[in-house]
């Protein structure tokens, strides 16, 4: 599958199952629909306490692995 998929422009054999690169266009095409979708709806809507409990103990895993590693 790998090889079929390093034919394409986007992709290469040496990282398959990376995500495909977006020219600018695209990107900013994308970028705008999905603000579009979701600014009143996602935007104004507290974080709930759990996800920002989950994201505090992301934060100290990835300082701790920066500790580590430095």
């Amino acid at each position: 599958m790998c090889e079929d998929i390093a034919q394409s422009d986007s992709f290469s054999a040496e990282n398959c199952g990376a995500v495909p690169a977006l020219s600018v266009d695209t990107a900013y095409r994308l970028g705008h629909a999905l603000r579009t979708i979701y600014e009143d709806s996602v935007d104004r809507q507290p974080i709930p306490d759990s996800q920002i409990d989950l994201l505090l103990r992301l934060r100290h895993k990835e300082r701790d692995r920066q500790r580590m590693a430095g």
